[in-house]
């Protein structure tokens, strides 16, 4: 039997970003016994890299704001495909979570007379995110942090969970995982479990997510038996950083295009303007500044057609660059030194300043930005309860981006900081509840612990190929076959892929000893990037239409029967399967905001 060091708690939280210490705070509030643990640093989260802003309806700006035109902008970023009930709660509750990181310290930017101030950022129609210059989710991470740390809650750092457990009933009630740093075992037990560890970009080749993007929540969720749902919807945010290779895939803001960034061709031509929907073209466009290109049709516009939701602005760069009308290293310009003073630009934007000049030695105040698109976000996910954040696996919760049904097809920028307060929020108090309702601790089954032991040390007894090369070749595999644009062909050699890659990984072999060993780490990690994959794309073989982060090259457009069906992914016999099932109907109250806006 093997050793290990054990805890016991009532609510284990994986995962320590935004939507993990919203959920820690929640359940230590009620008096739960709460602890996080996340497999990097403490502060080390993907929630730093939403910087433009955190989506609220308070008003300040524009006072005709209010959760009900959140709510409709929501649904219509998301094509329909989002839980009606996710984006309801969502936007009614923003506000209130925004107001809420400001007592506890968040420094916000401010108006003129002292509010919060809000900016416009893609597909939102009022100017709505509140934001601290272009590192807003640091400042969240920041402050929920200080209010974890200074309510006692303990954290695990540098711990990777390998498993879940379950009891004889099917319920979870704990995790194995073992110390990065020194290889050995621990267990918790748990009465509730919150998965908060949502990134996956680390599948595909260029990504904004860091190393620990390996999409871990989603893996441990489906093999502890829940459902996922539409996790074909992949976003590939439309700006990131294409030159140098060693910076390609990072994140560049959309707060620059909230700010009055442009995206130019190598022709120089604003070709945004271009690529306009007609869903979109009562709404899209500002003022127009003197020198901007226009056309008489496109009049009616409010907005700029930079700021269309991010799976219009993605797939028409890609669309530019397609034609050849890119620039010299495969993306287009973001401009914004001609619209923008250097003051302006230094005191809106500094992370932007900053990363340019050291990463690419680029003055953004002077010269135009190279981008294009990087995969930066998941909409799909662990279906969970709109209300409790419960998945279907008993004693197991979601929240943050593990979570699917919120963002739908597709995500708006800002949502998802607002997302991980409101649902972390209810993950940790539902969690919570969960927890304290069950009055005696858990008992773990040494069995499955062993086993879970012996599988994570397998890699040391096998003579194999280097995991690097697996991974490689799977990233190879989703960029070029599982990318933006996609067909039924390519996907079909994506999943026969997949299935010589799941053979490979499984006889990798790693060397050395378990004290430290990254080898080790990225074997364990293949097998959450290929459960993810091997879900994205066979819901991405199903679902015969584009949606948002969706696009079908031999299905260009949208199909009606589509709207009403989630691809939900489970394990069935040890093997993932897909099928189409009913979205929860709309209550006619709702529907009525969309004949309004009509």
């Amino acid at each position: 039997m093997a050793e290990y060091e054990s805890h016991t708690l009532d609510v284990l939280i994986i995962g320590a970003g935004g939507a993990g210490l919203r959920a820690a705070i929640e359940a230590s509030a009620t008096g739960a016994r709460t602890a996080l643990v996340c497999k990097s640093l403490l502060g080390k989260a993907h929630t730093v890299m939403a910087e433009g802003g955190v989506a609220a309806a308070l008003g300040n700006v524009w006072p005709e704001d209010n959760w009900e035109v959140h709510f409709r902008d929501t649904m219509r970023g998301g094509k329909m495909l989002n839980n009606w009930r996710m984006a309801q709660l969502h936007a009614q509750e923003a506000p209130d979570r925004v107001l809420e990181l400001e007592e506890w310290g968040a420094v916000f930017d401010r108006t003129a007379d002292g509010r919060i101030l809000q900016r416009d950022f893609g597909g939102h129609r009022y100017a709505r995110l509140a934001h601290v210059g272009d590192r807003t989710g640091l400042e969240l991470l920041r402050t929920c942090q200080q209010r974890a740390v200074s309510l006692g809650i303990e954290v695990f750092m540098e711990c990777k969970i390998v498993r879940l457990l379950t009891d004889a009933t099917g319920a979870v009630n704990g995790a194995v995982g073992f110390w990065r740093e020194s290889g050995t075992f621990v267990v918790f037990g748990a009465k509730s479990v919150v998965i908060a560890a949502g990134g996956v970009g680390k599948t595909w080749k260029f990504t904004s997510n860091s190393w620990e993007g390996t999409g871990d929540g989603h893996a441990l969720a489906l093999w502890a038996g829940a459902d996922m749902i539409d996790m074909e919807c992949v976003q590939f945010h439309p700006t990131g950083m294409v030159w140098p290779p060693s910076a390609r895939g990072i994140l560049v803001t959309e707060g620059v295009r909230g700010d009055g960034g442009v995206l130019r061709n190598s022709d120089g031509e604003r070709f945004m303007f271009n690529y306009i929907p007609d869903f979109y073209a009562k709404e899209t466009a500002d003022t127009i500044e003197e020198g901007d290109q226009w056309y008489e049709n496109k009049t009616d516009f409010r907005r700029p057609p930079e700021l269309l939701p991010r799976d219009e602005v993605a797939r028409s760069i890609n669309s530019e660059v397609k034609a050849g009308r890119g620039s010299p290293h495969g993306g287009i310009y973001l401009d914004i030194a001609s619209r923008r003073s250097p003051e302006y630009i230094k005191r809106r934007l500094p992370s932007m300043y900053h990363q340019f000049k050291e990463l690419a030695d680029v003055d953004i105040t002077v010269e135009a930005m190279e981008i294009g698109p990087t995969c930066h976000y998941i909409m799909g996910g662990i279906r969970v309860d709109a209300d409790t954040a419960a998945t279907t696996v008993p004693g197991l919760f979601a929240a943050g981006e593990a979570a699917g049904g919120m963002h739908g097809a597709n995500r708006l920028g800002g949502n998802s900081l607002s997302d991980l307060l409101v649902f972390g929020r209810r993950a940790g108090q539902y969690a919570a509840e969960h927890a304290l309702g069950r009055p005696d601790d858990v008992e773990i089954d040494r069995t499955q612990v062993d086993a879970v032991v012996g599988h994570a040390l397998a890699p040391f007894a096998r003579d194999g190929e280097n995991p690097y090369a697996v991974h490689h070749a799977l990233q190879e595999t989703m960029q070029s076959l599982v990318g933006i644009i996609r067909t039924e062909s390519e996907l079909l050699e994506a999943r026969e892929a997949l299935d010589a890659l799941e053979e490979r990984a499984a006889a990798s072999g790693v060397e050395g000893h378990r004290q430290f060993n990254p080898g080790w780490h990225l074997a364990l990690d293949l097998e959450s990037m290929l459960a993810v994959a091997r879900c994205t794309t066979l819901g991405a073989i199903e679902r015969k239409e584009s949606r948002g982060g969706h696009t079908r090259d031999d299905f260009p457009g949208p199909d009606p029967e589509f709207a009403k069906v989630n691809m939900v992914t489970r394990m069935h016999d040890g093997a993932v399967v897909v099928a189409a099932e009913p979205l929860p109907e709309m209550p006619d109250e709702l529907k009525t905001l969309f004949e309004e806006a009509h």
